[in-house]
């Protein structure tokens, strides 16, 4: 064989792996989140029967914050979360300076949580409550994203149903998004539990979960996000401007979403920052830890290949003003 022959021969070789490692990707990617006709519309206490259409991100805001809440399955927590969101929104020294709507979007849940999200509708009548269901699980991405594409506040909030995170920090995290964010450019504040790394918060935890959590800081800073501490923490704020250029690019609806969408801010060139918050350990969580950990490496894996490969990308965009 001479050397054209051997040449030929490992190009064709290189391109047949080539071909077949972006094959897999292509199937290996999560398909398109299809968004039904009935989960554009809410229920709420003053219409708990006749479903109401949302407002799409692209229009202009409304209120001055959403809160957007996934929940699945969350009959027993969620009621001890909103009790807690509520009173600090209600308080007097908030209540007279901000409106907000709570978007609280069951996903697929089971259990009645829908149900229950609209009994805390009655039970807080003065409050713009709106309950969104999913007709089936897609998972927390799914629903977060879900959410802050049909919210209607100049900053959009995301935080997890079982209350880990204190409401009361979202102070913190608006006072650094005025900073960020004066005249309502696109900016993210993030949530940080990494100072409680040593505190006994985190040392309780299972051996598995702090294996986990290296394990991802580790594989977080090859992918391209190791200057955000802590991705996971279910507690960002995110400006309208950036939430438009965001959320309408996210394709993973699993548990990692957080870190796809971090790498958008990062392409977007929008400004992070990361503020500390008080957090602590609810009982009832539905993470299967081995489970979770090859799921977050498969993931990780597909989002960043995507990325680099330009399959995926978000396109900036001027935000409407009101």
């Amino acid at each position: 064989m001479d050397n054209y022959s051997l040449i030929y021969g490992g190009l064709a070789l290189f391109g047949g792996i080539t071909l077949s490692l972006y094959l897999a990707l292509v199937f290996s990617s999560p398909s398109p989140i299809i968004t039904y006709d009935s989960e554009k519309k809410y229920r709420s206490h003053a219409s708990p029967n006749n479903p109401l259409p949302l407002t799409p991100l692209a229009n202009p805001s409304s209120v001055d914050l959403t809160i957007v809440v996934p929940a699945y399955n969350e009959t027993d927590r969620l009621p001890i979360m909103m009790a807690s969101t509520i009173a600090h929104l209600t308080s007097p020294a908030i209540h007279k300076n901000r409106t907000f709507e709570i978007l609280i979007v069951d996903d697929g849940s089971t259990d009645g949580t829908s149900a229950t999200a609209l009994q805390l509708a009655a039970r807080y009548p003065k409050c713009n409550i709106r309950v969104v269901t999913l007709e089936k699980n897609i998972g927390k991405g799914g629903a977060v994203r879900h959410g802050m594409l049909y919210a209607s506040g100049e900053r959009l909030l995301m935080a997890d149903a079982d209350g880990a995170s204190r409401i009361e920090d979202l102070e913190a995290l608006w006072k650094t998004m005025d900073s960020l964010s004066p005249d309502k450019e696109a900016a993210v504040v993030v949530g940080s539990r990494a100072h409680l790394i040593k505190s006994e918060a985190v040392v309780k935890r299972s051996f598995l979960r702090n294996v986990l959590m290296y394990g991802l800081h580790t594989i977080l800073r090859i992918v391209g996000v190791g200057h955000i501490r802590d991705t996971q923490c279910g507690f960002k704020l995110f400006s309208r401007a950036a939430a438009q250029q965001i959320f309408p690019a996210q394709h993973l609806p699993t548990w990692i979403f957080d870190v796809e969408l971090l790498l958008l801010a990062k392409q977007l060139r929008i400004p992070v920052a990361e503020v500390p918050i008080e957090w602590h350990e609810v009982a009832g969580s539905k993470l299967n830890v081995m489970t979770a950990s090859l799921q977050m490496l498969r993931d990780l894996l597909i989002v960043r290949a995507n990325h680099l490969l330009g399959r995926w990308k978000a396109t900036p965009v001027k935000a409407k003003s009101d």
